[in-house]
């Protein structure tokens, strides 16, 4: 059995890298240990980065529905209710930036999202399907499975947990510490009588407990401090230690957890990987770096390492680039693994002072990098020139010209492809020279431009698309920096990053640099 790339774990990592490669048409097998797909909520937030990703998967309006935007923390202290939040209550959409909040959602729920646009694109998942050992050389990777089978592959990732198999057979270390004890113990169960319009928060002086609730579910994920034994020691989890903690913090007669489809524990591991590839294999999510949860970023961080990865593995599995373009997942994704341990640290920290005091609950980590909408790569060999390069390219509200039929630049982005966007009609020799020059590599996009648009649409007939928008608002050029009446080019990465941005008449640099991707 042959593909271009085998993924060993399809949690929201693997599933997230499975979709990007299997929409560029690059063949992929995901296999995973597990015997069937676990219904624990887990990773239960999706962070507004997370969110465009994917919205350009083109499901994020599935998870909308499955999940809880600007959830409200009702606080306890001593069993009564002292002050409400709003998650990002002061936050509405705005031009560049269309989602003000995270989700809260089942983990359960975003990999079936994600399961089924993979089915769309005639992938599926293969369950109860491990790893046993691989070998790699010069020319792939041939992993045998459990059942005696071999998988001859181009390229492998592990995205197979904080535990992973595939890190410790690289030999990769992974650096860090662990707290000697688990910090909380964590499930899923139903409980009645609680209003389900609230993330319920008790924080006492001697432990806490908090009830997550989820759409259309009857299961809360619960969360509270870790029972002991007349020892000392950290009991198991239980519904009965989980009925102790009720009594203690919730303090209302009569309320039972029950019906329990997850029972766990968990303790603070910080930790990550000194190395993201070795050969032709790659770290992605939990097996590349595990942190606090403390402002929810261990699945994000995962689905996003999976998108910058999965553009590049796409492009050099099908020959468009050359190897080298792969270096680039680890120059940019392991500086952002570093410093999103540093950031949940500084978060957990000030959670732990915050509760404290009375009124305070999880809000405490809510800052604007826990969006990670600021998380770029100007450090990159990517970034190619502009005072903007390597940063995240924001959205915009258009109209299509001729037709004033409204459109993102979002939308504009979605797809395997880099986009060159034109502002105004002195770039539309440029927009035609690139694509002429690299056809479906890159869509080109003129704004502003009338007068310029005959001479785009012929070269844009046999490449990626050609789209002319009209930016009647200015918001576009409020975006990219761009002035009314001033001419440019911006080009945006298929993970919708800045590449760079020039002078209009800059076309023909546009195409060396494609031309030379990763070579």
């Amino acid at each position: 059995m042959t593909t271009s790339v085998l993924i060993v774990g399809a949690g929201p990592t693997g599933l997230t890298l499975g979709c990007v490669l299997a929409r560029a048409g690059v063949p992929v097998r995901i296999i995973d240990k597990s015997p069937e797909f676990h219904r624990a909520s887990r990773g239960k937030g999706l962070n507004q980065r997370s969110l465009e990703l994917l919205a350009d998967l083109g499901v994020a309006e599935e998870a909308a529905e499955s999940g809880i935007e600007h959830i409200v923390l009702r606080k306890y202290r001593d069993g009564v209710a002292v002050a409400d939040h709003v998650a990002f209550g002061d936050r509405a959409p705005t031009p560049d930036a269309p989602y003000a909040s995270g989700l809260v959602i089942p983990q359960w729920r975003t990999e079936e999202i994600l399961r089924g646009r993979l089915a769309s694109y005639g992938v599926e998942v293969e369950p109860g399907c491990e790893m046993t050992g691989f070998t790699q050389d010069e020319r792939g990777v041939t992993a045998t499975l459990a059942d005696g089978r071999r998988v001859e592959a181009g390229y492998l990732v592990g995205c197979d947990g904080g535990h992973s198999p595939v890190r410790k057979a690289l030999g990769v270390g992974f650096e860090g510490a662990t707290e000697a004890e688990e910090c909380m113990v964590i499930g899923d169960v139903e409980v009645d009588g609680l209003d389900p319009g609230f993330w319920h928060q008790w924080f006492d002086e001697d432990g806490a407990v908090m009830l997550c609730p989820f759409r259309g579910s009857r299961h809360w994920q619960l969360q509270g401090a870790a029972e002991r034994d007349a020892e000392g020691r950290l009991a198991e989890p239980s519904l009965a230690s989980f009925q102790r903690l009720f009594d203690r913090h919730v303090r209302v007669p009569g309320m039972r957890p029950a019906n329990p489809t997850w029972l766990s524990s968990y303790r603070i591991n910080v930790r990550m990987a000194d190395r993201f590839r070795v050969g032709r294999v790659f770290l992605a999510g939990d097996a590349a770096h595990v942190h606090s949860i403390a402002g929810g970023l261990g699945m994000n961080t995962g689905i996003q390492d999976a998108f910058n990865l999965g553009w590049k593995l796409a492009l050099v599995a099908r020959g468009v680039a050359g190897p080298g373009l792969l270096a680039t997942y680890e120059e940019e994704r392991l500086p952002v693994a570093a410093w999103t341990l540093k950031l949940t640290d500084e978060r957990l920290r000030a959670v732990r002072e915050g509760v404290m005091t009375a009124g305070v609950g999880t809000e405490a980590v809510v800052t604007d990098d826990i969006t990670t909408l600021g998380v770029g790569y100007g450090w990159s060999s990517l970034a190619w020139g502009g005072k903007t390069a390597g940063e995240r390219a924001p959205d915009a509200p258009c109209t299509e010209a001729g037709t004033g039929r409204p459109v993102r630049l979002f939308e504009v982005f979605s797809g395997p492809h880099f986009t060159l966007l034109g502002f105004g009609a002195d770039s539309a020799a440029a927009l035609a020279e690139v694509s002429r020059a690299c056809g479906d590599l890159v869509r080109t996009c003129l704004v502003d431009g009338r007068g310029g648009a005959a001479d785009v649409a012929g070269a844009a007939a046999t490449g990626a698309g050609h789209l002319e928008l009209v930016d009647s608002e200015g918001h576009a050029r409020a975006a990219y920096g761009g002035e009314t009446g001033r001419s440019g080019l911006v080009l945006i990465r298929p993970d919708n990053h800045i590449a760079m941005s020039a002078a209009a008449d800059r076309g023909a640099e546009v195409v060396d640099r494609l031309g030379r991707l990763g070579r």
